[in-house]
């Protein structure tokens, strides 16, 4: 078990004086350090409530992430508040951290994680659960919820992998669904009231709880914020849920999601941080609206993160042109789950082009689907910049399977499409797919190799030239909850390595295309883990930290990550108990079951989402139409959040920047 290095005191010291002599013990001691430009420094003893935000996963991972650097900004605009960023620490600095006594700390003043009143964690992936173990055994919290007592801080999750925190319920104290923009600050004002009222003593002495139930309980009542401790969770003999109910008056039996409905007043990051080492994303990227509803019923994401709420085109340039001069960024993303589905994108496009054409920020579009793709939207983005490769995600590799996932691109589209491209000057296309979709079968996957090959003898042929490339990407498919898939059975990764080898041989025994088309993909066994924990409940709490006592860390990272060490965790977490790792992942669901996360409210109708699955099971798969441009088909989402998408065309136009 590992030792935790910190005094149960908390202290607010900055432990730079500490932390500096030991960094040329470590590699890559930069992300450590901290100063970013644009990062804010505020004064401790000035602020009423204090945040350490969290991505758990390394720097050059974790700064780039958009949630935690709005977050960050909305947080310390606020006189009376102030946020600090940590991450997860590699194995090496783990390591000199433990043998010197060093806790967890911030980057931005490197103050210990344990000495501020909230650790708010911002899961993007399930695998990144580990990671917050280690994060809290080195800043001396206790692990478990119910083992922390008043001087430690308040651990809460948001994230999309937030949306079923229950395989973390023993860790955290709190998990918040949905956009953090609104209830950061709601959760900051119950958290300065009742620290007011503590100093009081106004705190309710007949409620028999304690000052930190207290807080939970102001923050449980909302019925914003989802606390585990609040909720019992039953079980029926074979192992399934029988229910989960709240065991404490006044609490919710749902907790919804929040929405924020207007992105125009939420501006941010305003002020980008620029990071000091390199990072995956070097870029400023500006989300150009929230949502999708195109339907594809494999995307968590887009269920999720319902209605469409498009940013305006004055605000996007707005946004663009503040961020590009408060950062030096050469490189603008345009990002959304679609991001070519904004109904004024042309004009987007034009109008920021024509703004920077002849400077050295060039502007990238990186989610584009096949249908909605054009070459006069591809120019116009690439105005400033090289042409590179264009990224398209069919997904399934025949028209049966994209039918199945609601996939509405068809083989005649994406053909039309990679034409186009190919024959105005791109040479590199890539491809999307993933396999163990449900219903699919060898020839499906086999598909795809046909698809490729199509993809490079139209490239020749409207190109005139041989140096053509495709390069097909597969993912393994994991059933995400609050999606039409969440009942589905996953794909044993026996079958998926299988079927990806078969695949592969397929391509490079093809002495015409072979050498064309780059080919990667990942095992299918992290997916497994993925899957595990997406759909798992409390019990796979047991798993988490007994993999993560056996050192678990970064299961995100092919080169730390262990198979067979969650195999072996799950065998003794769950022995004596009639679930196993294969209950959770390759087994199918049926209707009547009562899901982990059926009383978190993602505002999604459970009846529409089963029937939903029903049409993606119909031997001709059943598709339907995106309600951004057709009638409502009833997902719930809209009355139930008290919602509506919001969507242009405003017709405005961007003006030519002012003379500085």
């Amino acid at each position: 078990m590992p030792v935790t290095p910190v005094s149960s005191e908390p202290v607010t010291d900055s432990l730079w004086d500490r932390l500096e002599p030991v960094l040329p013990r470590v590699q890559k001691p930069i992300q450590y350090v901290g100063g970013e430009l644009n990062s804010t420094p505020k004064d401790w003893d000035a602020a009423e409530v204090r945040w350490a935000l969290m991505y758990p996963d390394a720097y050059e991972v974790g700064l780039p992430n958009q949630g935690v650097q709005i977050l960050y900004e909305v947080l310390n605009e606020q006189d009376w508040a102030l946020a600090e960023r940590t991450y997860a620490v590699w194995p090496d600095m783990e390591q000199v951290m433990r043998e010197e006594g060093i806790p967890q700390f911030t980057v931005d003043q490197h103050r210990p994680v344990r000495a501020f009143d909230v650790l708010g964690v911002s899961f993007a992936t399930e695998l990144g659960y580990t990671n917050l173990l280690t994060a809290l055994d080195l800043a001396g919290i206790p692990l478990h919820a119910a083992d922390r007592g008043e001087g430690d801080p308040v651990v809460l999750a948001g994230g999309h992998a937030a949306f079923n925190p229950e395989p973390i319920a023993d860790f955290v104290d709190a998990a918040v669904l949905g956009d953090g923009e609104e209830v950061v600050l709601a959760i900051s004002e119950v958290i300065r009231e009742w620290k007011r009222d503590l100093v009081e003593g106004a705190l309710s002495p007949g409620s028999g709880r304690s000052p930190r139930d207290e807080l939970l309980y102001r923050l449980a009542v909302s019925g914003g914020v989802y606390v585990p401790k609040f909720y019992d969770v039953e079980h029926l003999p074979d192992g399934r849920i029988r229910r989960v109910v709240p065991n404490t008056s006044g609490v919710p039996w749902r907790v919804h999601k929040h929405t924020l409905m207007d992105l125009d007043s939420w501006p941010y990051p305003r002020k980008p941080l620029v990071p000091l080492a390199e990072t995956v994303h070097e870029r400023f990227s500006v989300e150009i609206f929230r949502g999708c509803t195109r339907g594809c019923r494999f995307c968590q994401a887009g269920m999720i993160t319902r209605p469409v709420r498009e940013r305006s085109i004055s605000t996007i340039g707005d946004m663009v042109e503040n961020g590009v001069r408060a950062s030096g960024f050469e490189e603008v993303g345009l990002l959304s789950l679609s991001s070519a589905d904004h109904s004024e994108i042309g004009e987007i496009a034009k109008g920021l082009a024509d703004r920077y054409e002849g400077s050295n920020v060039s502007l990238s579009l990186p989610s584009t689907r096949v249908d909605a793709f054009n070459i006069t939207l591809a120019d116009e983005f690439s105005r400033n910049g090289r042409r590179s490769g264009l990224t398209f995600a069919p997904e399934g590799g025949s028209e049966r399977m994209r039918r199945v996932i609601n996939k509405m691109v068809t083989e005649e589209d994406l053909i039309r499409t990679v034409a186009t491209a190919y024959s105005s000057g791109w040479r590199q296309v890539k491809l999307y797919f993933m396999c163990g979709l449900p219903t699919e079968t060898e020839e499906d996957v086999l598909g795809i190799a046909d698809l490729a090959k199509k993809v490079i003898a139209k490239g020749r042929e409207v190109s005139g030239r041989n140096d053509i490339r495709c390069t097909v990407s597969i993912g393994g498919f994991v059933p995400k909850p609050h999606t039409p898939f969440q009942w589905a059975a996953q794909l044993d990764w026996e079958t998926t390595d299988e079927r990806l080898q078969r695949l592969r041989d397929d391509v490079r025994a093809d002495k015409r295309f072979g050498r064309a088309i780059g080919f990667r993909y990942h095992d299918g066994r992290p997916g497994i883990i993925e899957g595990l924990l997406s759909r798992g409940d409390r019990r796979v709490g047991r798993v988490i930290e007994a993999v993560w006592r056996d050192g678990g860390r970064f299961d995100g990272w092919s080169e730390h990550f262990s198979y067979d060490r969650w195999v072996a965790a799950c065998e003794s977490a769950l022995a004596g108990t009639p679930v196993d790792l294969d209950w959770y992942t390759i087994r199918e669901r049926e209707y009547a079951e009562v899901l982990p996360w059926d009383h978190l409210d993602a505002g999604l109708d459970r009846d529409w989402l089963w029937e939903d699955w029903q049409d993606a099971l119909d031997p001709d798969g059943r598709e339907v139409e995106d309600c951004r441009w057709n009638p409502c088909y009833d997902c719930g989402v809209c009355p139930e959040m008290d919602t509506e998408i919001q969507i242009g065309p405003t017709g405005q136009r961007l003006l030519p920047l002012a003379v500085r």
